[in-house]
């Protein structure tokens, strides 16, 4: 009981920061499930950006170094561990479909395994990472607005999962209040600002030119 009352203590504004912070990783722990599911169904990533994703999964990896080497609160950046994963299998099934899991991709991977390993030791440079985290909004960005102008380019929407982008858009809204309250750090507030305007942007194609492809079916 007096943990509990030492907890409500915190002030009504960090507990709803807290709340939100378990929302956002509720849904993070789904939020690409859809997408992986409706590449599976159709066996094709026809509509979906490969460089997008190469660039959504460095964006995603920098981020959750710079937030475990910076010693914030878990909770504060647990979804990025869970979107890794399921952004694994993502790229896999895209690769796949693409027929791009060829020798150049595994001695990527390889070398990625082996920075990642170098981060969770904390072996790996701060000011690298700290260097890094700018550049992540951009790039974050970029993988965004590439994969709404593939499908803008390609009028296709069919391998694109609405869900997806909904949830993306809805979890990196509560990241501004959670960031806001508990770090006030102006480099994360800036990227989840910019990448729920994309995402919310992608969310609206992929309505529109599904609904099309409805009306033509």
């Amino acid at each position: 009981m007096e943990a509990i009352s030492n907890y409500f203590e915190k002030g009504l504004v960090l507990i709803i920061a807290d709340l939100l912070s378990l929302i956002t990783v509720s849904s993070c722990l789904v939020i690409k499930v859809p997408q992986i599911n409706t590449l599976r169904a159709n066996k094709s990533s026809q509509g979906i950006s490969v460089i997008g994703l190469c660039l959504e999964l460095f964006s995603y990896t920098v981020m959750m170094s710079y937030n475990y080497s910076s010693g914030y609160e878990f909770l504060s950046y647990m979804e990025y561990p869970i979107l890794l994963i399921q952004e694994y299998a993502l790229i896999y099934y895209t690769f796949l479909y693409q027929d791009l899991l060829g020798l150049r991709t595994q001695l990527i991977t390889v070398l990625y395994a082996i920075v990642a390993a170098l981060i969770y030791f904390k072996l790996f440079p701060i000011l690298l990472l700290k260097f890094l985290v700018p550049f992540c909004t951009p790039i974050g960005a970029t993988s965004k607005i590439l994969q709404l102008l593939q499908i803008l380019r390609t009028k296709d929407a069919s391998s694109v999962s609405r869900t997806t982008w909904a949830l993306s858009a809805f979890t990196n809204f509560t990241r501004i209040y959670t960031v806001f309250v508990q770090s006030n750090d102006l480099m994360l507030l800036s990227n989840f600002l910019i990448s729920t305007f994309l995402s919310s942007s992608v969310f609206a194609a992929a309505c529109v030119y599904k609904s099309k492809q409805v009306k033509a079916d």
